[in-house]
């Protein structure tokens, strides 16, 4: 492509907007602006936030966007999607860890105002009971940031026979496992269940951002965004909510055969 974006519409779906750009670092920017417009018109924006590899550059850029001096985070209120299981959030490989490491601690947001499943509760039911009903208090997230995993699995909702809608405990999928292997010293130290927003959590989200890189991403895209809508690919749901921006690089698009055409 000559330019640096494109915007593809799935012919499935018009509620979809698919942004191609040429590079990763081009993808963040763009996402960041997406949830930079956000917090700009809305200073108190409820934003459902992401980890894993993908979203890490849209945080560095919202980062440079706060220590510029054009966004505060001050009354700002975030809800991750999820947490390993069991694990303590000051586990350096704990997503609380990683959300403090990649965002929270770089930007003037109140942590009184950070949301995430806690990983480490005595009663895990209890706990996702109380994590959906903060998501029900509050109406769903203003947005909602997504990565996607090779699978198709969005937050840790795994290739399964039935969608799964509220907060629950995941049994994590060996290609879970493995793909998430590349952060621990050893596999055998990879949790092998954590506590995730539902299906039904995440499309309560008023808007939807899903960010994608990478060649290993391309066949989830492409069954998310041409395939039928199927639990055997959980994001394939995302065709049914009313306002979906995905956001992906030249390498993650391969596989669209209508983008293609």
């Amino acid at each position: 492509m000559e330019t640096k974006a494109t915007w593809y519409t799935n012919g499935k779906s018009k509620n979809v907007k698919v942004l191609v750009c040429k590079d990763y670092e081009t993808l963040s920017k763009k996402a960041a602006g997406i949830l930079a417009g956000i917090i700009s018109v809305k200073p108190d924006a409820i934003l459902g936030l992401a980890t894993g590899s993908s979203p890490v550059g849209t945080y560095q850029e919202l980062i440079r966007l706060y220590e510029a001096g054009i966004l505060d985070f001050s009354q700002v209120k975030t809800y991750n999607l999820d947490e390993y299981y069991p694990l303590e959030a000051t586990n350096d490989q704990s997503y609380h860890y990683f959300m403090n490491t990649n965002l929270f601690d770089h930007v003037n947001i109140d942590k009184n105002n950070v949301h995430v499943p806690d990983g480490n509760a005595a009663d895990m039911n209890e706990a996702c009971t109380s994590y959906e009903a903060m998501l029900d208090e509050i109406g769903g997230v203003d947005i909602q940031l997504l990565g996607i995993g090779g699978n198709g699995h969005i937050g840790f909702n795994e290739p399964t026979d039935t969608f799964v809608g509220p907060t629950h405990v995941v049994e994590l999928t060996e290609s879970t496992i493995q793909a998430n292997s590349r952060f621990f010293e050893k596999i055998e130290d990879v949790p092998t269940k954590a506590i995730s927003m539902g299906i039904g959590s995440i499309m309560k989200a008023k808007k939807i951002l899903l960010v994608a890189n990478g060649e290993g991403k391309a066949k989830a895209i492409a069954d998310t965004l041409e395939g039928p809508i199927t639990p055997q690919v959980p994001a394939s749901i995302l065709q049914l909510h009313h306002d979906v921006t995905i956001i992906i690089d030249e390498a993650a698009a391969a596989n669209l055969k209508e983008y293609h055409a």
